[in-house]
Order: structure tokens, then C-alpha cells, then sequence
């Protein structure tokens, strides 16, 4: 059971890390930061983290609620997937 977690949680990062990938307006190769790295010290800005927001509401069809629109959510991939991650078992 954990190792089937442990692998839907590696297929979710890796569809993060896509649409990171995808982003143009991201000075950054997201292939070169580790999923605990701070995306905004790597330079993201505002209006990037937005457009991932929205990518990343599209990929997974879901709603970032008010509550989680902080800059922590959006601070690094693994937050980003941890995020993801309540909000997908909550629609479950």
C-alpha cells in the first residue's frame, strides 16, 4: 500500500515538474532543482506562480481554495504536490 502512494506521489511530481517545464516564463530549468528547493530564491515570480496555479488547476481539475494561495504552497514542487495531493483526496 505505501509503495503504491509512494509511486502516485513520484507520478504527480512528475506532472508538476511538466508543467514547469512547459512555462516559459520561468527563468529557471526546473530539471536542475530538487523538489524541496525554494522556486522563488530560483527566481519565479508572482505572475509565474499564477500561471502554474491555473496550469496545475487545469492538469488536475481541481480548485485551489483562498486558503491555499500563499506563497508556501507555491514555494517549492513538493509543496506544490502536497497541495495537489489534499485537494485530489478531498474530491475523492
Amino acid at each position: 500500500m505505501r509503495l503504491v502512494k509512494l509511486e502516485a506521489r513520484r507520478k504527480m511530481i512528475d506532472r508538476i515538474r511538466s508543467l514547469f517545464a512547459r512555462n516559459d516564463a520561468l527563468p529557471f530549468d526546473i530539471e536542475k532543482l530538487s523538489d524541496q528547493d525554494n522556486l522563488y530564491d530560483a527566481g519565479m515570480t508572482s505572475f509565474a506562480s499564477v500561471q502554474i496555479m491555473l496550469a496545475i488547476e487545469e492538469e488536475f481539475d481541481t480548485e485551489f481554495p483562498e486558503r491555499m494561495l500563499t506563497r508556501r504552497t507555491f514555494a517549492s514542487v513538493a509543496n506544490i504536490a502536497e497541495a495537489v495531493s489534499q485537494l485530489t483526496e478531498q474530491s475523492n
